[in-house]
């Protein structure tokens, strides 16, 4: 892979060693049962977070966030060897999730938006992940004049479509949430970076995220939705895609 001297982010070298990630694609709507079965599976600080009651608050959010942590939970248990209440997690200084047990060191990710929900799980290398629901075409430009880099914006404004500048928008959105999700970073540290282009995309300079280089890509996932995941390192990845049914709740199986 070659560097790029300029710090922007160019198409990732296909011939190099690949590393496999695991992307869990989620639906988040699910019956009772599930989300019942799920919500026994958290800690006191999630299921507050579940349950918690404002007046304002759509009780849609409280099973998504049961259903979402819940298969999170389920998964990385799996992954690590472990019975899914014995998952503990730590949290870097803006709220970045590791396990903070398990036989070996895994990178997780996860995000969630609407009906849908996506998990990355990679081995050694730190990994972000972001899914959205493709924004309102009035939203995307308002937000990319005041954030998004020059060629960004002009990218945008290419087109007098607007489904076609809120599909743009949300792609790009999401390779930035992940990209700040891999560094473990607050989102204002990404608003400068060159993330238009095919990908994959290798980001040579994060700036104020870091010093080590990231590659990102764009994830295939199905309906209103656009996704990215972004790892740490020179080295490429490929995607392996699976997606979650409820039947795994009684199917998965865990050392004790």
């Amino acid at each position: 892979m070659t560097a790029d001297p300029a710090g922007t982010a160019d198409p990732a070298d296909a011939a190099a060693p690949v590393d496999p990630v695991d992307l869990w694609i989620i639906p988040t709507d699910q019956p009772d049962e599930v989300v019942r079965e799920l919500r026994d599976l958290l800690d006191p600080a999630e299921l507050a977070r579940a349950t918690g009651r404002r007046p304002d608050r759509d009780p849609a959010l409280g099973r998504r966030f049961t259903v979402v942590h819940g298969i999170v939970r389920l998964l990385v248990a799996q992954r690590l060897g472990l019975h899914p209440a014995e998952l503990a997690w730590r949290y870097g200084p803006h709220g970045k999730p590791e396990p903070a047990m398990g036989r070996e060191r895994i990178g997780v990710s996860y995000s969630g938006s609407g009906a849908l929900a996506v998990l990355a799980l990679t081995e050694g290398r730190p990994v972000g992940v972001d899914v959205e629901e493709i924004r309102d075409a009035r939203v995307a430009t308002r937000v990319a004049e005041r954030y998004f880099p020059g060629a960004e914006a002009e990218f945008l404004a290419g087109s007098d479509s607007p489904a076609v500048l809120a599909e743009r928008f949300t792609t790009l959105w999401c390779r930035r949430e992940a990209c700040v999700k891999a560094y473990g970073g607050r989102l204002v540290q990404g608003f400068g970076l060159p993330l238009a282009g095919p990908t994959p995309l290798r980001l040579a300079r994060p700036g104020a995220l870091g010093e080590a280089p990231c590659v990102i890509d764009d994830a295939p996932v199905p309906g209103p939705f656009r996704a990215a995941v972004a790892l740490l390192g020179d080295r490429p990845f490929r995607l392996r895609r699976h997606r979650w049914s409820a039947l795994m709740c009684s199917n998965l199986s865990f050392s004790q």
